[in-house]
């Protein structure tokens, strides 16, 4: 499987970039909504465009995030009823669990491609701030192209196959060796 390394290694890079892209969007939103705060404070009136503008941001912190949680293995997961199959049932869970998942990134790229081709609205955030629905449309697509990217990460997206006492022993002797710092 040589050839999915180089797309799992572009997975990681993507998710760094979505993290980012998240923690911008919502420093974003605070830095409009502070701004409203300050002028509200300063003139005792407020500014109509804030709250439009930043609501512009929900989606992409909405879309993006949802990709950041597949990739971290943080999806809704029915683990506990998964993990008391047997093992030859649990990867064929798993396998479904990946191919839902694909076809659910799949559906979003296709129809979400669409729904931003055919958006022609413009938001009227004030009557100077005009921006294209474009802006807004524009995650859902990409969602669905870094689902269907982090989908070659395989089973380690998912939490069926973590062996339990395995990681605790990591997470002890992480701390151990902070600890002697």
């Amino acid at each position: 499987m040589k050839l999915l390394q180089p797309l799992r290694q572009l997975s990681d890079w993507v998710n760094q970039a979505a993290i980012i892209a998240c923690v911008a969007c919502v420093l974003i939103m605070l830095g409009i909504s502070f701004t409203a705060f300050i002028y509200k404070l300063a003139t005792g009136s407020s500014l109509s465009w804030t709250y439009s503008l930043a609501r512009l941001f929900l989606p992409w912190i909405g879309f993006l995030s949802m990709t950041i949680s597949l990739r971290y293995g943080e999806h809704v997961a029915m683990t506990l009823l998964v993990r008391s199959l047997p093992r030859a049932l649990l990867t064929l869970a798993a396998a479904l669990c990946l191919i839902t998942i694909a076809l659910f990134g799949a559906l979003l790229l296709w129809y979400g491609w669409t729904y931003f081709a055919t958006a022609n609205q413009v938001y009227m955030v004030s009557d100077q701030i005009q921006i294209s629905a474009k802006f807004t449309t524009v995650v859902v697509p990409i969602s669905g192209a870094i689902i269907l990217l982090h989908v070659t990460q395989g089973f380690a997206l998912l939490e069926h196959f973590i062996d339990d006492d395995a990681l605790m022993d990591e997470l002890i002797g992480t701390q151990d060796t902070e600890t002697r710092s």
